[in-house]
């Protein structure tokens, strides 16, 4: 072959390789986890109600559904804003140590394996920060302003 058409094929993209996106499979994976482990339940407004019909695009988002109880009343976090302020070993820290309040199952969470734990992370991340911060949980004596679900255990 010529120089010149050797060239000339270089130049149209003939003789290169494609560049494969790097994917991060923990991403998928992560994806797979938050759906199964109902984390849109409550993380998602609207998950239940549309049969899980939220585009993916608006997971995790946090609700102003609060939920009340004797320690008072919780939110669900928009996880896609908390997440674009910590990092992956925070993420991995928080699993490992926090509480939390009902009925959010950190201890649920600490069953996984570690690159299970980094998946959530990673999936919620890679969607990027979306909506509003859900509200400030509140006291037993406070009255929330929001709806609510109204847990007494007997």
């Amino acid at each position: 072959m010529k120089v010149w058409a050797f060239v000339l094929l270089l130049a149209l993209g003939i003789f290169t390789r494609p560049i494969a996106a790097s994917v991060d499979p923990l991403v998928e994976r992560g994806k797979y986890l938050v759906a199964f482990g109902s984390c849109n339940d409550c993380h998602t407004p609207g998950w239940r109600e549309s049969d899980g019909g939220v585009p993916v695009s608006g997971w995790m988002t946090g609700s102003k559904l609060g939920y009340r109880g004797p320690w008072g009343t919780s939110y669900p976090a928009n996880a896609r804003l908390e997440f674009s302020h910590i990092s992956e070993n925070d993420w991995l820290f928080m699993v490992r140590t926090r509480a939390g309040h009902w009925p959010m199952v950190w201890h649920d969470l600490r069953y996984l394996k570690t690159d299970d734990q980094r998946a959530i992370y990673r999936f919620v991340r890679s969607l990027g920060p979306r909506g509003v911060a859900a509200p400030a949980d509140l006291p037993p004596s406070r009255e929330p302003k929001t709806p609510y679900i109204w847990i007494v255990p007997h």
